[in-house]
């Protein structure tokens, strides 16, 4: 079995859009694959409810209680390893991940990000995009590298950018193709992944 493991940060709305995706296509028949988990650096997350809610296995890895960006890495990779993934999938995963731990997992790491890379990579996409008088903005799905938000691009989608536009409004309209894309991108990369 390919197994999916998600990480999560807060809400969970791209790994429950996975999720639901998982089931309508049947991954488990048609790629042999399962969202395994879903772990969480902060355990008042709400996606880990909604994980439960579909029997999915949740675990919790504080990032507050480790004294070092490598300690917390060096045990969310004993957690994650612990599911046997075939892929991660970071979905909010709101943690700058070390470079040992993305050597870990490479070429089995992904990633989504709110907007076109390599066009504003880190915090306040929409603002940044808006305040730049970009005409589209949008989400892209990719491998992760050591280089933030960096890495071989695997699905994107463009939104356009209207009059007016705040940073709020387009972070929902960029949200709906997150929903649509992320899961596309996955089960697009199942096939070529090895469970």
């Amino acid at each position: 079995m390919k197994n999916i493991v998600i990480l999560i940060s807060g809400g969970g709305s791209n790994m429950a859009a996975i999720v639901r995706c998982a089931q309508r296509e049947g991954w488990r028949k048609t790629y042999g694959a399962q969202v395994a988990a879903v772990i969480s650096n902060r355990p008042d997350a709400g996606g880990l409810a909604l994980a439960r809610d579909h029997m999915i296995a949740t675990d919790v890895v504080d990032h507050k209680r480790f004294e070092s960006r490598e300690a917390f890495d060096t045990e969310l990779a004993n957690v994650i390893d612990r599911r046997q993934p075939t892929l991660v999938v970071l979905a909010g995963f709101m943690r700058i991940l070390t470079p040992g731990f993305v050597g870990r997992y490479q070429g089995r790491l992904i990633n989504i990000h709110p907007s076109l890379l390599p066009a504003f990579p880190g915090l306040h996409t929409h603002q940044r995009a808006i305040d730049a008088g970009c005409k589209f903005a949008g989400a892209t799905v990719h491998q992760v590298t050591s280089e933030l938000d960096y890495g071989p691009i695997l699905e994107q989608a463009v939104v356009p950018i209207v009059p007016g536009d705040t940073a709020g409004a387009l972070a929902a309209r960029v949200l709906t193709q997150e929903h649509l894309i992320y899961p596309r991108a996955i089960a697009a990369l199942l096939p070529s992944l090895n469970g």
